[in-house]
């Protein structure tokens, strides 16, 4: 699915247009833009939700054979 996202201020200028000249392909889709403000200003909390994770894989536990490589 590709998104043509149409920024609020041109709505009235490119929406009709751009979704009638994409009405026939069903892999695009028109939407407009609502965001309010720029979730990554400084100070944003940015929602207050984010947590923070050691990505790394944990090791197995457990003893384990030696393995001579030769």
């Amino acid at each position: 699915m590709i998104y043509c996202v149409v920024p609020k201020p041109l709505v009235g200028e490119l929406y009709d247009k751009l979704r009638d000249y994409y009405e026939n392909d069903p892999n695009v889709e028109v939407i407009i833009d609502r965001r309010q403000g720029d979730r990554r200003a400084r100070g944003s909390s940015g929602g207050g939700m984010r947590e923070i994770r050691d990505r790394r894989r944990r090791r197995a536990t457990g003893s384990f054979l030696r393995v001579d490589v030769a």
